[in-house]
């Protein structure tokens, strides 16, 4: 019983995405080491903690209040017009009866009480600066209220645009401002190839919910635009990664960043032949087009991190 609960708090947690938030925090550190010669793994290891319990709270919030849709599309793959998707629906462990829906509400209340807390610590222990707080109050106004009602960003068509941000230059430059006190201008070239690859990993998991998510008024940009509109989107953002990651370079960014690159540029390239093909249409191939396009995103960010500690 213990074990089925663990397992259950752990699919729920979605760990492995953490990357996502992770991974840009670690590049604003080592920016911080290369350009500023700071680096406290103390605070580096706090820092991700604080990143961690947001993005816990954000999704413990989704799995709650997204309950209709993930429950539309669960029901959909039960009766077999759907088959589950790893990348979108949410963890379906509310839909299966393994945890109380309440359960994801107060661990999401309670993720957020607890980032407050590491806030504090790093602005007042650390003296991390005046900005550490609100820094934090902004991460988690976006990435809770996500999918919180009243606010409830996903149905506005600009919660695509929130996580972009949230997951593009605020960790990046949150990483950077804690080592050093300040934002270096290099932190907003950096995080634009970041953001806009984690905006196609939204836009492109919203695919396969796409019928639940029309069924039950849930208005992200997918269902505004169309999937065959989207498809394009996907291309222009796309597209707009690989312009960035080449401005990059005229701003500081070592060159050998362009070596590290040409792989993850490759298969940005052909993901986009793909889904403007609309390869989507099929159930298994989206479900590996999402998993490689998150390979985009994290690779984007390891290109950049790879650049400035080799």
């Amino acid at each position: 019983m213990i074990r089925q609960k663990l397992s259950a708090w752990f699919a729920l947690s979605r760990p492995p995405f953490h990357s996502v938030g992770v991974l840009p925090f670690i590049l604003g550190g080592v920016l911080a080491w290369r350009q500023g010669g700071v680096f406290r793994w103390d605070i580096c290891i706090w820092g991700v903690v604080g990143v961690v319990l947001v993005m816990l709270a954000t999704y413990y919030a989704g799995e709650y209040w997204d309950e209709a849709e993930d429950s539309a599309g669960h029901a959909m793959s039960v009766s077999g017009r759907l088959s589950a998707s790893r990348f979108a629906g949410g963890s379906r462990v509310l839909q299966r009866g393994l945890l109380p829906r309440r359960a994801a509400l107060w661990a999401s209340l309670a993720s957020l009480l607890l980032a407050t807390g590491v806030g504090l610590v790093l602005q007042l222990g650390y003296r991390t600066g005046p900005w550490t707080i609100p820094m934090g109050v902004v991460g988690m106004l976006g990435g809770f209220f996500y999918s919180t009602r009243p606010v409830r960003w996903v149905r506005t068509g600009f919660g695509e645009l929130w996580i972009a941000f949230c997951y593009g230059w605020l960790p990046v430059a949150v990483g950077y401002y804690l080592q050093v006190g300040r934002v270096a201008p290099l932190v907003h070239w950096l995080s634009v190839p970041v953001g806009l690859t984690i905006f196609n990993v939204i836009l492109l998991n919203e695919f396969p919910d796409y019928p639940a998510d029309s069924a039950t008024g849930k208005t992200n940009l997918t269902v505004r635009l169309g999937r065959e509109r989207a498809s394009g989107l996907y291309a222009l953002a796309s597209l707009g990664s690989g312009v960035a990651m080449a401005l990059s370079l005229r701003y500081g960014v070592p060159t050998r960043a362009l070596y590290f690159y040409l792989p993850v540029l490759l298969l940005s390239l052909a993901l986009v032949v793909l889904v403007l093909r609309g390869r989507w249409r099929d159930r298994t191939t989206l479900e590996k087009l999402c998993a490689a396009n998150l390979l985009v995103n994290l690779g984007t960010t390891a290109v950049y991190i790879l650049a400035f500690v080799t």
